[in-house]
């Protein structure tokens, strides 16, 4: 289970993260929607401690994570960015073992027959010797999502996992992420496709202002918002 206690982030003078607790159980696909700029990423990052937080703390399995080295952290909680974040100079191949093999996860043979082993799965091993810059986006986005297993994760976070994808590209990924779920990975997953999260998530939290307003179903959240920021913010979006 991952526990978040008092979490607040500030840039400056700015307070983006406003208090945020909420705990998170094994297996849980969890979406977080809520307007723009209303600190969603900031908070998914905060997470994993790509933006170090001003004050509070995350607990997984009962360890504070706060107080362990970054390199467990990472192992622990994987990230998928929207825009890929591969390394251009690098293979497909490298670009999955790499983190394995430089915290000493795995050897480097390890790292990439295991590496194969997922290409395999989604169907682009003829793409290990490749380059990011040859590959389409549905493609460099399911190897951002392979290269994160690899660590062997206990939860993926994915910030605008499709966003940056065109539409015919969005359904290689979230069959993805749905091959993934099967197997009891838990997931949050930041999103502006409501109509994925509709159909992925088992629970929402609705942000706004830096704040948690709502946490329920996916069912309440889009059939029955109780707060009116909610009720606001689904009345504006016409994808749904």
């Amino acid at each position: 289970m991952l526990e978040i206690k008092n979490l607040e982030k500030y840039f400056g003078e700015k307070k983006v993260l406003k208090g945020i607790n909420v705990k998170i159980n094994d297996g849980e696909l969890v979406g977080i929607i809520g307007p723009s700029g209303c600190g969603k990423s900031t908070f998914l990052r905060s997470i994993n401690f790509l933006e170090k937080p001003t004050k509070g703390q995350i607990i997984l399995d009962g360890d504070d994570l706060v107080d362990n080295n970054m390199s467990l952290l990472r192992r622990k909680i994987g990230m998928v960015f929207q825009q890929f974040n591969l390394f251009e100079n690098m293979t497909v191949l490298e670009n999955i073992s790499f983190a394995p093999i430089k915290l000493k996860i795995m050897t480097e043979k390890e790292a990439k027959k295991r590496a194969r082993e997922l290409l395999k799965q989604i169907n682009l091993l003829d793409k290990a010797d490749f380059y990011p810059q040859e590959l389409s986006g549905g493609q460099k986005q399911r190897v951002a999502i392979i290269r994160t297993l690899l660590m062997q994760p206990e939860i993926i976070l994915f910030d605008e996992p499709t966003s940056a994808l065109d539409p015919e590209m969005i359904g290689e990924v979230t069959n993805l992420m749905r091959e993934i779920a099967k197997n009891g990975m838990t997931m949050l997953i930041v999103s502006h496709e409501l109509n994925f999260i509709k159909r992925f998530c088992t629970r929402i939290l609705f942000m706004d202002d830096g704040k948690i307003i709502e946490d329920n179903t996916c069912e309440e959240i889009f059939n029955n918002p109780q707060s009116e920021k909610l009720q606001k913010f689904l009345s504006k979006v016409r994808n749904i």
